[in-house]
């Protein structure tokens, strides 16, 4: 008599993809880990005899779990203190899948700050299409409506995208001189020659949960944003903080750890638009940054 082989992870072959789909989905690495644990529960449990395609099986499961965690997430958000910003992601390779498609490897708090302005089902059939190259029969199949409708529900996600998008790219090696550039005059105390790296419209989010210190709402402006950061950096001068910053990776584009005093304050991405900074990310609620160091490593 002989048994099967049971793995210690049946989801495994396929937890890549279903990690970068709920991340995607939900903007919450630690919210993604919890779906695909009840996935991984739900599955390990599941008479798999009738399942033709365990991955199909999955993407569909981990899509719905997605969708009922949202709804509780928006509740959440409508109370949240605050701008609220993804959480960073410091390995955008494990989130990307395997295909070749235009956004496939795009996982920057732009596009997800798009995605979270969407409709549950608009960004689950957008990602699932345009992001994973899922056929719209299991889109369908996912969701629960007609591949016409799964369709539409795309193609308005999609126009919102690339209206979001439009103009808005740089190489990486431009994207790490901005940050730096960004660095140096802000440490300067220049407001004129930060508010020089910065587009007219430039806006800044920070986002601290209620648990620290931030803007309660978006500074929006070059002048504004440029003073802005002036002041931040002006208060710690006259609390004698020493602050570092240290290069990293976040969300599959150049980023800075931002630390005070050895502890770390903040992760901060920026979204570049026509060669100037278009957007800054400032992720400041200790809640968001679990993947990183916490202490200055030396």
């Amino acid at each position: 008599m002989t048994t099967d082989k049971i793995t210690d992870d049946p989801i495994a072959a396929h937890r890549g993809r279903l990690m970068g789909l709920a991340y995607r989905m939900l903007g919450s690495m630690a919210d993604a880990e919890d779906v695909l644990q009840d996935a991984y529960l739900r599955f390990a449990g599941a008479e798999r005899a009738d399942i033709r395609s365990e991955e199909a099986f999955l993407v569909t499961m981990v899509t719905r779990l997605c969708l009922d965690r949202l709804k509780s997430a928006r509740a959440k958000r409508e109370v949240y203190v605050g701008p609220w910003l993804p959480e960073p992601a410091p390995e955008a390779d494990a989130l990307s899948p395997q295909t070749a498609l235009e956004l496939a490897d795009d996982l920057s708090f732009a596009l997800l700050l798009t995605l979270e302005r969407l409709s549950g089902p608009e960004r689950a059939a957008f990602l699932l299409h345009d992001v994973f190259d899922t056929p719209f029969a299991e889109i369908s199949a996912a969701l629960g409506k007609s591949e016409a409708a799964c369709r539409q529900l795309a193609a308005r996600a999609r126009k919102a995208v690339r209206q979001e998008r439009a103009g808005r790219s740089a190489a990486p090696d431009q994207h790490q001189e901005l940050l730096q550039r960004f660095i140096e005059a802000a440490a300067s105390g220049d407001a004129d020659r930060l508010q020089s790296l910065l587009t007219d419209d430039a806006v800044a989010y920070s986002d601290g949960g209620g648990v620290r210190i931030a803007a309660l709402k978006p500074v929006i402006g070059a002048d504004k944003v440029a003073r802005f950061f002036i002041g931040v950096v002006r208060k710690g001068v006259a609390r004698n903080d020493k602050v570092e910053a240290v290069p990293t990776e976040l969300n599959g584009l150049p980023g800075l750890l931002i630390y005070a005093n050895d502890e770390l304050d903040n992760a901060m991405g920026i979204d570049v638009q026509d060669g100037k900074i278009a957007a800054i990310y400032s992720v400041r609620n200790p809640e968001k940054l679990g993947a990183f160091p916490s202490h200055m490593r030396r």
